[in-house]
């Protein structure tokens, strides 16, 4: 005579299933997934059981992503992306990704707060990727309440999940290190250094954040011009101290997400502001992101700089007028498109000139500056080349001679050459 298991039995037969849909997908075998998530949806075991099997099974597949150098919000940017071209309705899309910020939170509790990289945690921050349930009723039967969703459609949410992060994403370079894996090694630096450090970063922000909330062009551009004055001197001392004491961390790797739309303008200008900070860029137009190589100072600057900008050339995109051409025609999205990628190409163009100023004024003032920076710029070309040997360049057409006239007079407005001495500090 048949007995009910008992819970410890009903969650072991739970797991051994979800266990066999995970090699499934590894192996890519489509129809033993299909056929184990069918007699998933048909078992009789206590939800609660099932419900906790699939929601540790979510979890190692979020694992399996971190271990493959995927970053929280990368993740959910790539699987709303995803889903859009999927044809999967918006409402869809918000909550598999909410689903996965879910798990996201779920797998952190296994990992002490204290030593998780804190860019990771300022990532889950940006996510609100917090355990919001509770009590004995598991985390999907929550989850399936919250979002008017049936526990069929909660369940196949999950094993799409699951096929998305095990078979959808390609490994990535890494980028900082994820909860669980191990710490870059890097030299002790004091106290008073990292507080100056940060002390610099926060005037920085300051005056881009004021940059970016004027509506007027002319203090937009010297507040800019201030923070890429004191991003250059910050970077420079930076480099003059490893010189002097032979030590360095190296360059590191970072990733931008690049948000839709006017992906490739977006990526350009991110391009164009880490080659004039003595970094390298480079794009996966597929996935929306882009990785830029160099020493962490700089990899700074050119986070600021970049999110600065963009906030402020969207100001300057929106502020334009399009007017219609000879034939009538009305085109906003080749106009913006144009007039992001002139706006980039003209930025490139100023802040090389800046960098080229500094350099020389503080080489004028003695200090043995030129082999120090061409060394870490070829530090930089190497660690970059290492990544990508085999990258593929691409060109983009313009097809909007306004929208490119517009953006490169936008970029002028925002001229960042630097007329006046370095601050002293």
């Amino acid at each position: 005579m048949p007995t009910t298991p008992t819970a410890a039995q009903a969650r072991g037969y739970a797991d051994r299933m979800l266990v066999e849909i995970a090699a499934a997908l590894l192996d890519r075998d489509q129809r033993r997934y299909r056929v184990v998530c069918e007699q998933v949806y048909a078992s009789t075991l206590d939800q609660r059981a099932v419900d906790d099997a699939v929601s540790h099974a979510i979890e190692q597949a979020v694992q399996h992503a971190w271990n493959s150098n995927w970053r929280p919000v990368e993740l959910d940017h790539t699987l709303r992306r995803f889903a859009a071209r999927a044809g999967a309705p918006k409402s869809a899309g918000n909550w598999m990704a909410q689903l996965l910020t879910d798990v996201t939170a779920g797998r952190m509790r296994v990992y002490d707060p204290a030593a998780v990289d804190p860019r990771w945690t300022a990532e889950l921050s940006v996510l609100d990727a917090t355990v919001w349930w509770t009590g004995d009723d598991g985390h999907l039967a929550q989850f399936g309440r919250r979002h008017s969703l049936d526990r069929r459609k909660v369940l196949g949410g999950a094993f799409e999940l699951m096929r998305w992060l095990y078979q959808e994403l390609p490994p990535l370079e890494r980028a900082g290190h994820a909860p669980g894996s191990p710490a870059r090694q890097r030299r002790a630096t004091s106290e008073a250094t990292d507080g100056a450090d940060r002390r610099m970063l926060d005037r920085i922000r300051a005056l881009l954040a004021k940059a970016e909330s004027t509506d007027f062009p002319e203090e937009a551009e010297a507040f800019t011009a201030k923070a890429q004055q004191l991003m250059a001197r910050h970077s420079i001392d930076h480099a003059l101290v490893d010189a002097a004491s032979g030590m360095s961390d190296g360059p590191e790797t970072r990733r931008i997400v690049i948000a839709n739309p006017y992906e490739g303008p977006k990526a350009m200008l991110l391009q164009v502001v880490a080659e004039a900070n003595r970094c390298r860029a480079l794009n996966f137009s597929d996935l929306g992101l882009s990785t830029i190589v160099g020493f962490g100072p700089d990899l700074d600057s050119v986070e600021m700089l970049y999110t600065s900008l963009l906030v402020q050339a969207i100001h300057a995109m929106t502020a334009a007028n399009p007017r219609a051409d000879r034939y009538g025609r009305n085109d906003v999205r080749s106009f913006r498109q144009a007039f992001l990628s002139a706006y980039a190409h003209r930025i490139g163009e100023r802040l090389t000139e800046v960098r080229e100023e500094v350099d020389a004024e503080v080489a004028a003032a003695g200090t043995d500056l030129v082999p120090v920076l061409a060394a870490r710029s070829e530090a930089v070309d190497t660690a970059f080349e290492d990544l990508f040997p085999h990258r593929v360049s691409r060109t983009s057409r313009i097809a909007n001679a306004a929208g490119w006239a517009s953006g490169r007079a936008a970029a002028d407005r925002a001229e960042l050459a630097v007329r006046n001495p370095l601050p002293a500090g």
